[in-house]
């Protein structure tokens, strides 16, 4: 099952797990594109809002019967933190952060309990390490689901359900930062669409805690984000990254 599939790095994703043999179930609001997006994959197509939880409670029920979980959906609804709206935090909360962990342990209590062999992903990104300005919903949500994919792994360590954070950098043409009109300093590197692909399918077939797909540079930068907080907030003032994501 793949959240998020109607668009960007979902379709990537999609059409890449397709290539691998996968059968698949799509998921995502906008039934047109995916059934545009089934009629080449063969897909299982279920219309769902990630933001109702009588959703979410469907596809838990839907996901028992599959081995793999790609958790992709998300949304960049975000701007200054002087306009944010309660509307707005419940919103972002119940897409990024609320539907993946309760899909993850839907189906991972229910795989634990029939002792299957599964695989989750969880897509997260470099703003999961990261803090930059007018994304602080993203940045929250991302940092929370990378904490819970960490520590969910660890508990899930003596069975055969395992647990993966795939977290991107700057993708070009499709995802979060693409359709939002980013701009990017010169000699900023970016990866593809099917990069991201790429790390899902290494994620099901290995089991590694964390995949990032991103250049060198930029994991370091994140990284250093981390462990340097403020080290890092004068760097993107010098970088003017406010200017960069359009305020």
């Amino acid at each position: 099952m793949v959240t998020g599939a109607s668009g960007g790095l979902g379709t990537a994703t999609a059409l890449e797990l397709h290539r691998q043999g996968a059968r698949l179930v799509l998921t995502a609001r906008r039934k047109e594109l995916l059934d545009q997006l089934a009629a080449t994959t063969g897909a299982e197509v279920v219309v769902a809002d990630l933001a109702s939880h009588d959703d979410v409670a469907m596809l838990c029920e839907r996901a028992k019967e599959m081995d793999v979980l790609v958790l992709n959906a998300g949304t960049g609804a975000d701007g200054d933190v002087t306009t944010l709206t309660p509307e707005v935090v419940d919103f972002v909360i119940d897409v990024n952060l609320r539907s993946p962990i309760v899909m993850t342990s839907a189906f991972a209590q229910h795989k634990v309990a029939t002792g299957e062999e599964a695989q989750v992903v969880l897509i997260g990104s470099l703003s999961g390490l990261v803090a930059t300005p007018n994304t602080q919903m993203y940045n929250a949500t991302k940092f929370g689901l990378r904490g819970f994919a960490l520590a969910a792994r660890q508990d899930l360590e003596h069975t055969r359900v395992g647990i993966t954070l795939l977290a991107p950098g700057f993708i070009r043409d499709a995802g979060m930062f693409a359709e939002n009109d980013v701009t990017l300093p010169s000699g900023v590197r970016t990866k593809a669409p099917q990069d991201v692909a790429n790390g899902v399918v290494k994620a099901i077939r290995t089991n590694p805690a964390e995949v990032y797909v991103s250049p060198a540079e930029l994991r370091l930068a994140a990284t250093l984000g981390t462990v340097a907080p403020g080290i890092s907030e004068r760097i993107q003032k010098r970088m003017d990254t406010k200017k960069m994501s359009g305020s």
